[in-house]
């Protein structure tokens, strides 16, 4: 029996999408506690600017936006195939495995480190304190993990809910739209949602700068969306190589339909 599902195709396409889905998530998770320069990254003189009552503003933004496009190519992938209840167990589960990830941390953080070698291994590259190193960045991590599930979960949900409204509008046709938008929606919400709880009301950050941040990986979500839009046809016309025009109608038929 075991043999049978692992060889099924839809299943399998399900655990490829849901491998991708979950390893970009977690990866944004871990790498997200960095604000970086995006002018600076791409060679442009610093922005100066004022929000909210904040002046001095530059286009800074988390470094875990940058994998959290194909995050919501996999959502509208997997809402195409496997509708809204795919997508809502996804989430789910990603938030568990997320949530677990974290909790490791927090154990790895307390753990007594080596005094011996590797708490001053790094001393000559800068990095005195491999403890305080290793607690600043993961535990920073765990500080902003309310908001960034809070954010994620809401983000998918409307996503999926945005995807299937579309598609029931246009049908089959018109990928781009339903994929399109439907992600500009939901990264919208998963910018402002993400931003505000995570650096504003967790770490007292100003609410103008925080926003600044919200606006600009937002900005950078709007246009990888459009930029992607080509890659999701490209899996959308694999998928359908792969799982065969029958079942892969079949399946879109009853994702739609939510059977």
């Amino acid at each position: 029996m075991i043999h049978a599902i692992i060889k099924d195709r839809p299943t399998r396409l399900f655990i490829i999408l849901a491998g991708f889905f979950v390893a970009n998530a977690i990866i944004a998770e871990i790498i997200g506690v960095k604000i970086f320069s995006l002018e600076e990254t791409l060679g442009f003189p610093k922005a100066d600017f004022k929000l909210l009552g904040t002046d001095h503003l530059s286009f800074n933004l988390s470094v875990g936006v940058l994998p959290w496009p194909v995050i919501f190519v996999m959502t509208d992938i997997v809402n195409e195939y496997y509708g809204v209840k795919g997508v809502r167990f996804l989430t789910l589960l990603t938030t568990a495995l997320i949530s677990f990830a974290f909790i490791v941390f927090y154990f790895a953080i307390k753990a007594a480190p080596d005094t011996s070698f590797w708490l001053g291994s790094y001393t000559n590259d800068g990095v005195p304190d491999m403890q305080a190193a290793y607690r600043a960045i993961f535990g920073q991590g765990m500080n902003i993990i309310i908001g960034s599930l809070t954010a994620f979960i809401i983000g998918q949900l409307i996503d999926a809910f945005v995807f299937r409204g579309i598609k029931k509008l246009t049908g089959e046709k018109a990928i781009w739209a339903r994929a399109t938008l439907s992600t500009v929606v939901s990264q919208f919400i998963d910018s402002i949602v993400v931003t505000y709880v995570a650096f504003h009301l967790f770490r007292g950050v100003p609410v103008g700068r925080t926003m600044a941040w919200a606006f600009t990986a937002y900005a950078y979500k709007f246009i990888i969306a459009i930029a992607f839009t080509p890659l999701v046809y490209i899996i959308h016309w694999g998928a359908e190589k792969y799982l065969g025009k029958s079942t892969a109608m079949e399946m879109k038929k009853q994702a739609l339909t939510g059977v």
